[in-house]
């Protein structure tokens, strides 16, 4: 189920999931003797491309022509986000490191590295430990820093960072979720995946899935199917993750009946 279970969350995440990671963003503009117009354009230039591509290629010509921008750590994490978003975990990750480079205070850069590296840690790898120790790392360092972390730029609204920051925490639960996953440490998983569920706004229907995936494993049918029920409940439901909602919700019955 496990494997499945990964191959699903995999093609749902980035299908929908992959730029609502994104920070708050607005579009730069040129100061005197500060920024110049040529530098704000180029920034620009990355949040309004219309693919991942095009980000990505936005990004590494920003990063090229303004190696010293106050603004490449988020260049570089926009490319990050695009990498993943079209399934290229290992040139997200490689951006998101080239991002802390540029800017060790980005938490997004270190909760992608995180995610990234626990959900493609294999049972059988050589290096298995020190890729999760790295990634536990990474998560555990982001929650430390969320709380004081100053706004990317001063034209987002505090409400706004606020809430981003909260989803940000919930995103570094679930990729303690996803450490504990890679760990067979189901009784972590399921309390890690709880803590995100109960934070995000709105809901995620791929840490939901993920949490009622987690209780079953840990034999708690009722509780999988309390989080399952509230999910397929949802209109906008991806239909990855209802095929797998609807799997899970067969699997709780299953195992209640056979109590």
């Amino acid at each position: 189920m496990k494997k499945f279970f990964q191959a699903v969350i995999f093609v749902a995440a980035a299908a929908s999931l992959s730029f609502a990671q994104q920070p708050p963003q607005s579009q730069v503009k040129a100061t005197k003797g500060g920024v110049t117009k040529a530098e704000a354009d180029g920034f620009n230039a990355i949040l309004k491309a219309q693919s991942p591509d095009e980000r990505i290629k936005a990004a590494d010509e920003f990063v090229t022509k303004f190696p010293d921008s106050m603004y490449k750590g988020i260049a570089l994490y926009d490319a990050a986000e695009a990498a993943d978003a079209k399934g290229d975990y290992i040139k997200a990750i490689t951006y998101a490191k080239e991002a802390l480079q540029a800017d060790p205070t980005n938490f997004d850069a270190k909760l992608l590295i995180a995610g990234e590296t626990a959900q493609h840690t294999r049972e059988n790898d050589l290096d298995k430990t020190e890729k999760l120790t790295e990634a536990n790392k990474y998560a555990k360092e982001a929650l430390e820093e969320i709380p004081n972390a100053a706004k990317p730029q001063p034209s987002i609204q505090d409400a706004q960072w606020d809430q981003y920051k909260k989803n940000a925490t919930a995103r570094a639960h679930i990729d303690l979720g996803l450490i504990a996953m890679a760990q067979k440490k189901t009784t972590e998983e399921v309390q890690e995946f709880q803590t995100a569920v109960d934070m995000m706004n709105p809901p995620d229907q791929v840490a939901m899935a993920r949490l009622a995936n987690a209780y079953n494993d840990l034999g708690k049918p009722d509780e999988a199917l309390a989080v399952l029920n509230k999910l397929l409940a949802m209109n906008d439901l991806i239909p990855q993750v209802k095929n797998f909602a609807l799997q899970e919700k067969a699997r709780a019955e299953k195992a209640k009946g056979g109590k």
